[in-house]
């Protein structure tokens, strides 16, 4: 009981303070900058990463990033998969090799310079010449999920530093949360999990937030 109980709080506060946290600028300041993106909708695959491992299924996204900033910028991705059964899965993670290899061949005519997302960073160069098709990849999530966002972080440097509702530091003023502008991207799904090969995915819409 205890254990739902703080399960429970906890979720209480991630949700206010996600409902509390601001947007981004209206306007940006002089220092910040926001490249273009573009996206294809959340697609599944189903493949057998080894010869005698069992079909897996994942989850992938191909954006489209032009820098129309003025500048070269730095790109440092982060980008999460989030279910409403509270499930949270880094894009990469458990995710083989092979299965960007078959994604890259399987768009090879409509995106013949794909790669997939880096974490560790990706320069951007500016102008539409330079501009990058990126696929980035998650597992399977729960199959009881109905609705699913996507948090990529990264297109832009817009920051923002707020006092997190709960916790205290030590001299008993509230921690600051760094939050970065984020594209988040939903998803409602419908039908029977079982039949999660075919599923009917309804697209609930796209925001910038900061996060």
């Amino acid at each position: 009981m205890k254990i739902l109980v703080s399960l429970l709080s906890l979720v209480v506060t991630v949700t206010c303070f996600a409902m509390a946290a601001p947007k981004p600028s209206v306007v940006q300041r002089p220092q910040d900058w926001t490249v273009d993106v573009k996206y294809e909708h959340m697609q599944q695959i189903m493949l057998r990463p080894g010869e005698r491992d069992k079909p897996m299924r994942f989850w992938y996204l191909i954006l489209t990033v032009t820098n129309n900033t003025g500048d070269d910028v730095e790109f440092y991705p982060q980008c999460e998969l989030m279910t409403d059964t509270f499930e949270i899965i880094p894009a990469g993670k458990g995710v083989p090799q092979g299965v960007f290899e078959y994604i890259k061949t399987r768009h090879r005519s409509m995106y013949p310079f794909l790669e997939v997302i880096d974490p560790s960073g990706m320069r951007i160069l500016q102008g539409k010449d330079n501009t990058r098709d990126i696929a980035i990849i998650w597992p399977d999530f729960d199959m009881q999920a109905k609705e699913v966002s996507l948090f990529i972080a990264g297109f832009s440097n817009e920051t923002i530093v707020v006092d997190y509702p709960v916790a205290d530091d030590d001299s008993d003023t509230p921690e600051k949360v760094f939050l970065r502008k984020t594209l988040e991207l939903d998803y409602t799904f419908s039908g029977d999990a079982a039949f999660r090969a075919n599923p009917k995915m309804t697209f609930g819409g796209m925001n910038w937030i900061m996060r």
